[in-house]
């Protein structure tokens, strides 16, 4: 009962430490039961598994993580209206089975090389997970633990040089430090040892908190212009309302809208993710000829100067079985199409830009993994809200500028917002400030809309640029570059937003080298392991001697 009593606290505090709902600080402590909990089994337990204890309770703790963090995914529905189990089922169990490997991994390989190389080597094994989580077509970071301190701006404003992936890191080593203290204490009693472990532990975590607090006060970055936005929010049902209305009816409907709020000029309206064209699709080669696309081009033709970005669905038609793009599925005999989640920019004379979504939702936008997974869970994807086949993606962002000021606008769609590095490209491109175009509304009055609203500051702060973000149903905001909400929406509200938003260059240092510490730890890992398997061969050799 004492391991799975330190399990249960692990999960508890993991879960209350969780934006929008928890307290962060939790989190650096968080680890610390989980850890405590290994080692007493390791150590000093009779069982005769000790590894399988060590996983089922570490996969507990992980379980109870993840349904209290992400159990709003239950809120997503069938074709048919109904909840899927499924939809949080997979995700969660999948999930905290790699957590749980991830610890397992550390177990064992702090039962071969001692404490000390394991606390390394969990660190090491912890921060490469997340990278990998970060870039596999199963990829779901929503849990790295740099997420935790999103709704703390004010804390870390140091993310403009390490980025989110460093706040795992500096989490990582305060947990590893109190345990260090813990295990000292135990093994010595002695109250130097105990006063400068806990001096270290308090200076790890105020000193990044103080350097926050300095940057954020002292926040002097001079913008190079400034841009009128509009940000629209339609809350239009995307269960039934979007497939049951015609696309010209919810066009208008999202045009009046524009019209009924605009009060002096405009250089930007902002539309959410598939706002166009309903049911539906737009064909890529027929951009100029669409009546939804050149209806917005009459629309602007009325207020000189403005541009529109909204999200669409759009596809694109392949003849040639030769040259197909990877996610290209057939249609008839003669023909392959390939759809696509897409952000356009469009003006008045000029041809419609496009950007195609790179970072698609596992199970809803791309089936993951389709030559080895659809053999194995046949329709499971289907049941998950999700697809027989997959989105084309962009290999690289786009930045849309605007030809009647400076303007450059980032068109990150949805999901790719939790993305750190993944955004940086669209600054690397010359964005001088980001949009935001996502509809969250698949889950309800939930915490997850909440939840990536809160990831939103994190990339502002990153890239220290302003944010401007259109949801379907809400939370639309303007986010300034220190990752402060300025203005937002309620959910549920059909409404716009209005902010004068300011325009930023220049690359902060997380921009310019990304997750490097995430690099870095993949290196680290390497080394472990490859030491690892050099102490066992000179073991095995030193046996065969004589």
């Amino acid at each position: 009962m004492k391991y799975v009593l330190l399990t249960l606290i692990s999960a508890m505090l993991l879960s209350v430490s969780w934006p929008t709902y928890g307290v962060p600080f939790f989190i650096f402590f968080a680890l610390v039961p989980l850890l405590m909990m290994e080692h007493d089994v390791s150590k000093f337990s009779k069982y005769n598994r000790k590894s399988w204890v060590v996983f089922g309770l570490s996969y507990l703790c992980f379980v109870i993580w993840n349904i209290v963090t992400t159990g709003w995914l239950y809120g997503s529905k069938n074709p048919d209206g109904s909840h899927s189990m499924m939809a949080v089922l997979f995700p969660v169990l999948v999930n905290s089975f790699l957590y749980s490997l991830v610890f397992q991994c550390y177990h064992w390989y702090k039962n071969a090389q001692g404490t000390y190389w394991g606390m390394v080597f969990l660190v090491a094994i912890w921060m490469s997970f997340e990278k990998f989580h970060l870039n596999w077509e199963l990829t779901w970071p929503w849990l790295n633990l740099g997420n935790a301190f999103s709704d703390y701006p004010k804390l870390i404003q140091w993310y403009d040089t390490l980025g989110s992936t460093g706040g795992s890191f500096w989490i990582l080593l305060i947990n590893l430090l109190i345990f260090y203290t813990i295990r000292i204490w135990q093994a010595g009693r002695k109250r130097k040892d105990l006063i400068i472990n806990i001096s270290a532990t308090v200076l790890l975590i105020g000193v990044p908190m103080i350097i926050s607090l300095v940057k954020f006060n002292n926040f002097n970055e001079k913008p190079i212009g400034e841009v009128s936005v509009l940000m629209l929010q339609p809350d239009l049902d995307p269960y039934n309302e979007k497939y049951q209305k015609d696309s010209i009816t919810i066009q208008n409907e999202l045009l009046t809208l524009a019209e009924n709020n605009t009060k002096g000029k405009i250089d930007y309206y902002i539309a959410p993710e598939t706002a166009i064209p309903g049911r539906g699709s737009i064909s890529e080669t027929a951009f100029e000829k669409s009546y939804l696309l050149n209806n917005v081009k009459g629309f602007l033709a009325k207020h000189p100067g403005s541009v529109f970005a909204t999200g669409i669905s759009s596809h694109r038609y392949f003849f040639d079985k030769n040259n197909l793009p990877r996610d290209a599925y057939q249609i008839n005999d003669r023909a392959w199409v390939e759809s696509y989640n897409s952000a356009v920019q469009i003006i008045p004379n000029q041809k419609v830009e496009v950007y195609h979504k790179g970072k698609l939702v596992p199970g809803v936008e791309i089936f993951p993994y389709m030559n080895v997974l659809k053999p194995l869970l046949g329709d499971a994807m289907i049941n998950l809200g999700g697809t027989v086949a997959s989105l084309g993606t962009d290999k690289e962002r786009v930045a849309f500028s605007n030809p009647f000021n400076k303007g450059k606008i980032a068109p990150i769609i949805c999901y790719e917002s939790i993305y750190g590095e993944f955004v940086t490209d669209y600054v690397k491109k010359g964005a001088n400030f980001l949009g935001i175009m996502t509809n969250d509304s698949w889950w309800g009055v939930t915490e997850g809309h909440k939840q990536l609203l809160s990831y939103a500051k994190m990339r502002a702060i990153e890239t220290r640029r302003e944010i401007v973000r259109s949801a379907n149903s809400g939370i639309s905001a303007h986010i300034n570059a220190k990752g402060e909400i300025l203005e937002d929406t309620f959910y549920g509200d059909k409404t716009t937003l209005f902010a004068k938003v300011n325009l930023y260059e220049g690359e902060t240092f997380y921009v310019r080298t990304g997750d490097f510490l995430s690099r870095l730890s993949l290196f680290a890992l390497g080394f472990l392991l490859f030491y690892f398997l050099i102490k066992r061969f000179q073991k095995k050799l030193s046996e065969k001697k004589p």
